[in-house]
Formats: C-alpha cells, sequence, structure tokens
C-alpha cells in the first residue's frame, strides 16, 4: 500500500482551529501515513525570548547550540506534542518522535556554499523499516524536524521540507503530500490537477507560478528526485485527493 508522507508547516500548528481540521482530515484518510512538521514562528519567538538572534542563510535557519536547545525544546515538546495530543484525542495511533529516537533519521552538518551555519543538519539516512514496523502496528509516526548527526551524535536542526523528501524518498511509491494555505498550484486561473517537470519549469518562467508558489513547487521537485513517486500541493480541504500532483 502507498505510504503517503504529510508535510505540514510550523505556522498553522498554533491554531486550533486548524489542528482540528488536520486531526479530522487525518482520521478521515484511507491509507498509512507519516506527518512532518515544521516550527516557524514559534521557533523565533522563543529565540527572541531568549535573546538568541534570529538569523538565515539560503531559508536556513544558523542554529547555534544555544539556538538548538531552544528550537529542540519547541519542536520536540510544544509542537510536537500539541499535534500527536490533538490526534489521539481523535482516536488516532500518533506517536511523537524525532530522527534521534532509535536513530531513525542520521544527518551530516549542512554547509551551502561553505558556509557554516551551526547546528543545521542535511538528512543522509532513513531508517524504512522501522518506520514501517510502526506503520505495520497501526501507529502514525509524527516527525519534529531534527535529526541525529551520524557522525557526532549531537541533534540538527533539519529543514521540515527537506525531512519529509527523504523519508518519501525512502518508501518505493510514496507520495509527499505539503499541505499548505493555498487549494493547489494556480495555472490559467484554475487549480491544476496534474504537473510535469516541464509544465512547472515553463509556469515559473511564464510568470504564472510566482512567490510562496515557487518553493512550494521546488520542494515538490526536490521530492521526486530524492525517489518520491508523486507530489502533491493542496490544502486541508483537499487533503483526500484534491489539489496539485507534480509527477
Amino acid at each position: 500500500m502507498q505510504i503517503t508522507v504529510v508535510k505540514v508547516g510550523g505556522n498553522e500548528l498554533d491554531d486550533p482551529a486548524f489542528l482540528d481540521g488536520l486531526s479530522a482530515a487525518v482520521t478521515g484518510f484511507d491509507g498509512p501515513l507519516v506527518l512532518v512538521h515544521g516550527g516557524g514562528k514559534e521557533i523565533s519567538a522563543a529565540l527572541s525570548h531568549y535573546g538568541i538572534p534570529n538569523e538565515f542563510v539560503g531559508g536556513l535557519r544558523v542554529t547555534s547550540p544555544e539556538a538548538m536547545a531552544i528550537m529542540q525544546m519547541v519542536v520536540c515538546g510544544t509542537i510536537n506534542m500539541r499535534v500527536v495530543g490533538r490526534l489521539v484525542a481523535d482516536g488516532t495511533r500518533a506517536i511523537g518522535l524525532s530522527g534521534v529516537d532509535l536513530a531513525l533519521l542520521g544527518c551530516v552538518p549542512q554547509r551551502p556554499g561553505g558556509v557554516d551555519l551551526g547546528r543545521v543538519g542535511m538528512i543522509t539516512r532513513v531508517d524504512a523499516d522501522a518506520i514501517r514496523a510502526m506503520i505495520g502496528l497501526g501507529w502514525l509516526p509524527v516527525f519534529a524536524p531534527v535529526a541525529r548527526g551520524d557522525g557526532d551524535g549531537l541533534s540538527y536542526n533539519v529543514n521540515a521540507d527537506q525531512m519529509a523528501q527523504a523519508i518519501a524518498g525512502a518508501f518505493a511509491g510514496a507520495e509527499l503530500l505539503f499541505v499548505s494555505n493555498v487549494p493547489g498550484v494556480i495555472v490559467g486561473g484554475q487549480v491544476a490537477a496534474q504537473l510535469g517537470r516541464a509544465d512547472v519549469a515553463a509556469a515559473i518562467a511564464s510568470g504564472e507560478i510566482s512567490g510562496g508558489m515557487v518553493p512550494k513547487v521546488q520542494a515538490a521537485l526536490d521530492a521526486l528526485a530524492a525517489g518520491a513517486a508523486s507530489a502533491r500541493i493542496t490544502n486541508l480541504a483537499g487533503f483526500s485527493g484534491g489539489g496539485t500532483r507534480i509527477v
């Protein structure tokens, strides 16, 4: 059976109404799921509270050891438990995880252009057998974006899109579902049901795909390159099959 890896951004996860909708969508979904969530504004707020600078390079958060401690507290503690708790309340057998648990997700330091971002990791290893075993027990793994450094055993901040891509790429035939605040990719004035790589490139070049949708479709293409069979961009209303499928 096809595994669907769901990536949910962190910015909506402090909204009880969004969590209610997410839980309802998960409950009504027919098929095995893995959920990956981000941290977004709650990480930024916590860092500011503790007087730690918020700095980004190429969309990645520069993560000192002090920032890592705060980030991990927020995403593995506050946010992950909030999401898992809401799912469990609706009868989903959700289990909160990070890549450190059971060494499920290994990484190496990410150094784009040779820039030292601190404790920012890129996933290099996924224990697909262990994740599959959890799914086989009827569990829903819910991952916070933290992985284990295979070289040093330290915890690393991982971009949630990249984590979801890596997990989806580890399962043959998997679909990666990006849950966004838009119903899909608008092309020709309406939501496109399906787009190929060439279609996406042409729509970006023409400006039909622009702004915040560009990184979304790029993440979908990256997921395909990582090994996912397809990627889909939609909102909660299209969770079970709507939105735009990138193939």
